[in-house]
């Protein structure tokens, strides 16, 4: 990409373009968002209140459905108030080193809600093939261990990808992101220069995190199928197949939106 006279050094503020287009009916897109916001986090807190207090719900299934909860409550609180000062208060710019800061927190609690959606597939997987050792197997301390390699993982890959926007990149084309969060390829595509590198670790990082644990989520729900089908009685089919049925629900829901989101975003800033 060529340097022009236009282009910025390390500019210190950056703005949000917002939703291109619909800049007239922002304001009513910010009423929708912030129901969608309000439900998301009482229903969560609610969840979060529910199984902490109920003793019977201490079981590794619904301790990663607690960390998902979680996660799902700081993953749109990173996201939603800042957008909705873009779209009610007219507040689009923020500082270069705390979108940098949003970013790593965006894409960390998306790696998270990938990780413990891998958690819950394995501990079905024990569950429904191994009934009798699931206990011994999925002790306190492995759902602990578990919980904190699913947070420091993503939180770890994501680090090179702000080190290489801060040391590489260091001349801008624009300082107006086509968004309203701070994500990885909206920013680096603003810079000038040599940009390959950092998409190409943004593209592994994504492939690591959420490529590898849909790898093996998908292989742990054929091995569950498998053990289900060759289960010798229909009710015993049909229940070991209902406690699978909400997770695979938010594994598609999950997992669908990547699906469409990521090709378009890298497919465009690839180009």
């Amino acid at each position: 990409m060529p340097i022009t006279n236009d282009s910025v050094f390390m500019p210190s503020v950056l703005t949000f373009i917002g939703i291109p287009g619909l800049e007239p009916v922002q304001c009513w897109i910010g009423i929708l968002f912030c129901v969608m916001y309000i439900i998301a986090v009482i229903g969560n807190s609610l969840l979060l209140i529910i199984i902490k207090y109920e003793p019977s719900l201490h079981e590794p299934m619904y301790i990663f459905l607690a960390m998902l909860g979680a996660t799902d409550i700081a993953l749109s609180t990173s996201i939603v108030p800042k957008m909705l000062g873009i779209f009610w208060f007219h507040l689009p710019e923020i500082y270069f080193d705390a979108c940098l800061f949003q970013m790593w927190l965006i894409h960390t609690f998306q790696g998270i809600e990938s990780g413990v959606l891998l958690a819950m597939a394995l501990d079905r997987y024990i569950a429904i093939r191994y009934p009798l050792r699931h206990a011994t197997i999925f002790t306190q301390q492995l759902v602990t261990r578990i919980g904190v390699g699913v947070t420091v993982r993503p939180a770890i890959l994501v680090i090179p990808c702000l080190l290489l926007i801060k040391c590489r990149l260091k001349l801008y084309r624009t300082k107006l992101i086509s968004h309203t969060y701070c994500e990885h390829m909206a920013l680096v595509k603003l810079a000038t220069g040599n940009v390959y590198i950092n998409k190409f670790y943004g593209l592994l990082g994504a492939f690591i995190v959420g490529g590898l644990d849909f790898i093996f989520i998908t292989v742990s729900y054929i091995q569950i199928f498998i053990t289900v089908f060759h289960l010798p009685q229909k009710e015993a089919r049909l229940k070991a197949f209902n406690t699978c049925i909400p997770h695979i629900c938010v594994f598609f829901q999950f997992y669908g939106l990547i699906g469409i989101l990521y090709p378009i975003i890298y497919s465009h800033h690839l180009v």
